[in-house]
């Protein structure tokens, strides 16, 4: 959260200056083409930041699925929560019951954020997927008119 912080203090920052130091080192160009430069740089920068962001979200995602986040609540809470909680005439279940419920549980945890760490990999593909082409076709573009 604080690394999110300074990235949105900072960054703005950043490109306001890169913006200025361009444009002053590139005056003679013209207006028009330090603009167009600018804008091509600012995709660029845009479009690499989102494929970097997506993989690393594909590979938190992937960590996630070999590797589940453990099951927090103890047999003994579980087995205290389900005994306080009945209503009077409810059948009271006999241990092995209740150790195979507390199993089941665990086990439906850990499957729980499996899928949901299958689901963050195909949503962070689309940080890649999307901006990659676009990415791409602005470098071709930069190299073509730098080769001119």
């Amino acid at each position: 959260m604080v690394v999110f912080g300074l990235l949105t203090t900072f960054l703005p920052v950043v490109i306001i200056i890169f913006v200025i130091v361009y444009a002053v080192k590139n005056k003679e160009m013209g207006d028009e083409a330090v603009i167009r430069h600018l804008y091509t740089y600012l995709v660029l920068f845009a479009t690499l930041m989102m494929v970097i962001g997506g993989g690393i979200s594909i590979f938190m995602a992937a960590a996630d699925l070999v590797s589940p986040p453990s099951y927090y609540q103890s047999y003994e809470d579980y087995k205290q929560i389900h005994q306080e909680g009945k209503a009077p005439g409810q059948k009271t279940l006999s241990e092995q019951e209740l150790r195979a419920n507390y199993e089941q549980a665990v086990t439906d945890e850990k499957n729980r954020n499996k899928e949901g760490a299958k689901n963050q990999i195909i949503k962070s593909l689309g940080f890649i997927v999307i901006p990659l082409p676009i990415f791409l076709y602005f470098n071709k573009m930069r190299k073509r008119k730098s080769d001119e």
